[in-house]
């Protein structure tokens, strides 16, 4: 029996119809499909973060033809960067076409798994235990919040002065200065929409001081700051393995000429994994239990599409993989990581997960070539050389987007666009690239 384990984290599916003969069962902690994408509400308490860090004004900062599964796209006329609340209805739309909901148990959390001689036994939130011949661990990692250690934040936090972006919703009045730490999406974002007037760009946070100051690693200060918000993003967290020891919490040790002999996580990263999918050195079986979405900076529901096509392919005929190979490939990762500055292995775990330049599309590609059989011809599905080239220019499309619909041309532009297929939505992007690109003194109505 196939388990598939959805906790409040990033949304995938397996390709079901490839694994009907199997018996599929998928638990879900919250009362709906969606994961990050279904709102909740800002504060649990002080310690526990809320069940996602969805806040109310996110918007994809991926253009959604990109984003979207390939086997489902949005809807005709979904506006290019669609709001949360449009990809919740989209991942709810995508379960009812494929008939996933009779899959899926709601408001059941795994508290449990461990593999004890043949199989897994999971212990559930209901009191439930069962056995399982394969686990999918698919519980994100945008749940617990990562929290810097830095001179001074404890009593920032302590005092109510600071907290991290997971709590995080709207631009309610925190005081006349804020701290936003963090230069990802969620930063900008946030900083953006608290006073996008405003905005003074510093250097890495060092110091936070009791009467109110800043120190950055510049030698720079800032006076009279009153709250700290810290989007410096999360830890990858697998309770549920924690307490029989099938994973440890913990760096793994420098390498080669050696893997560890148990699965590690680092937080940063969770090693070492074949494929960035199963566990090579663990206790249990390479092809009894898969990792999926751990990546970061991909495109997360393709990539992870991809990644169900392999993980199909390698719980039905375990023999697919190469445990030499996959450790050769292992190998040649890290030097590369530490040919590129990574001297220690903490640096190494936090450079693992990241993808540059052609990195997501190689890997989506190996996972579709691998799922189909290596040398059995070209692959079903492959990664379009337009999603490779617009994604490189999406901060582009989303700010000739933002302007589109700031003037309120955003909804004649996507008149009947989707209607004849994905190629629309290409063509509309391209236009959208171009008018991003004019300057806006030269712009009539496009």
């Amino acid at each position: 029996m196939f388990e598939v384990q959805w906790k409040a984290g990033d949304v995938t599916w397996l390709p079901f119809d490839q694994v009907l003969s199997q018996s599929v069962i998928a638990y879900e902690t919250r009362e709906k499909v969606g994961g990050i994408w279904l709102p909740s509400p800002p504060v649990v308490d002080d310690y526990n973060a809320p069940v996602t860090a969805l806040y109310d004004s996110l918007t994809t900062n991926v253009p959604h033809p990109i984003m979207a599964y390939t086997s489902y796209s949005f809807p005709p006329e979904t506006p290019l960067f669609p709001s949360a609340h449009v990809v919740q209805t989209y991942l709810e739309s995508y379960a009812a076409y494929f008939n996933l909901m009779p899959l899926i148990k709601f408001d059941t959390a795994v508290l449990d798994a461990r593999w004890e001689s043949t199989q897994w036994i999971v212990t559930l939130s209901d009191g439930g235990h069962f056995a399982y011949d394969h686990l999918i661990v698919t519980n994100g990692h945008y749940h617990l919040p990562r929290i810097p250690e830095l001179p001074g934040l404890a009593d920032w936090m302590k005092r109510g002065r600071a907290s991290h972006s997971a709590w995080y919703r709207k631009p309610d009045f925190l005081g006349d200065k804020i701290l936003v730490v963090g230069g990802g999406p969620s930063g900008e974002h946030i900083a953006t929409e608290i006073d996008p007037e405003n905005l003074i760009r510093r250097g890495r946070l060092i110091e936070l001081k009791a009467n109110g100051q800043a120190l950055f690693d510049d030698g720079t200060t800032e006076d009279n700051i009153d709250y700290c918000i810290l989007a410096t993003g999360f830890c990858m967290h697998f309770p549920f393995l924690e307490e029989a020891s099938m994973i440890i919490n913990n760096i793994p040790p420098d390498f080669p000429p050696l893997l560890p002999g148990k699965l590690f996580n680092s937080t940063y990263h969770v090693f070492p994994l074949a494929k960035r999918l199963f566990p090579l050195q663990s206790p249990y079986p390479i092809s009894s239990i898969a990792f999926m979405g751990l990546l970061i900076k991909v495109v997360p529901f393709p990539l992870m599409e991809a990644q169900a096509y392999a993980i199909v392919r390698t719980f039905s005929d375990p023999s697919s993989l190469d445990p030499i190979a996959e450790t050769v490939d292992i190998i040649t990762h890290s030097d590369k990581i530490k040919r590129a500055g990574a001297s220690t292995p903490l640096a190494v775990a936090k450079a693992w997960i990241r993808f540059d330049g052609q990195d997501q599309w190689d890997y989506r590609n190996a996972m579709y070539q691998f799922a189909q059989g290596m040398g059995s011809g070209t692959p079903l599905i492959k990664v379009t050389e337009w999603e490779k080239e617009l994604y490189g220019l999406k901060v582009d499309l989303r700010s000739g987007w933002e302007d589109l619909e700031k003037s309120g041309d955003s909804i004649a532009w996507l008149r009947d666009v989707g209607k004849n297929g994905v190629q629309d939505w290409v063509e509309l992007m391209y236009r959208v690239l171009d008018y991003a690109r004019t300057p806006k003194d030269s712009l009539g109505k496009l």
